[in-house]
């Protein structure tokens, strides 16, 4: 018995315990992780919270209130060029004459302008888009096969010999269009009655 506590006690002994220590040499101890992660955070949050808890001056609201302007001063003129158009015709056609004596350098600066300003949010929404369509595209020969065997089941119903050879190769058409997702969906009953019809 001496033997074992004093191996338990040199092991773990003196609050120590040298299994553990030596496990995180090779894998980080999770709960000091997330304890150090918690500790970011809520240092950041302080941060982020005393920078909007200083007074700010004039300058910074002013400039805040610019940062904001673009994007609805864009949407409500394209909408006001609308209006105009239909209010009144031949002052919005004088105007549009104007446009078309701006250079075409120019037009490419704004557009740089423009482009650089939206840009970033446009293309993460555009291939956010894109892979919606593909995930949405690849299901669609799951989603024909299906129509189809659902089609060969309701003519198969106008059959009337119940359990016919119409009813049997509409089944059929249904297990070869649809594909078998690794084996869970087989049924040797119903394969046995498909051979049989």
């Amino acid at each position: 018995m001496g033997l074992i506590d004093g191996l338990l006690g040199a092991i773990f002994g003196g609050g120590r315990n040298v299994v553990r220590e030596t496990a995180e040499v090779f894998r980080v101890n999770a709960e000091a992780m997330d304890k150090r992660d918690l500790d970011a955070l809520q240092s950041a949050l302080a941060q982020h919270g005393q920078e909007f808890r200083e007074a700010r001056s004039g300058f910074d609201r002013f400039m805040d209130g610019l940062n904001r302007l673009p994007r609805p001063a864009m949407a409500l003129g394209a909408m006001s060029l609308f209006v105009a158009a239909m209010s009144d015709p031949v002052w919005f056609a004088s105007r549009m004459q104007g446009l078309a004596l701006v250079p075409e350098p120019l037009w490419w600066l704004l557009g740089a302008v423009v482009s650089f300003y939206f840009g970033a949010r446009h293309q993460v929404k555009g291939q956010e888009f894109q892979r919606e369509i593909a995930r949405s595209m690849s299901h669609v020969p799951q989603v024909v096969g299906k129509l189809r065997a659902l089609r060969d089941l309701d003519a198969a119903e106008a059959d009337p010999v119940p359990g016919g050879g119409a009813a049997a190769q509409a089944l059929l058409a249904a297990r070869e269009t649809v594909p078998s997702q690794g084996g869970a969906d087989t049924n040797p009953a119903l394969e046995e009655w498909q051979r049989a019809g």
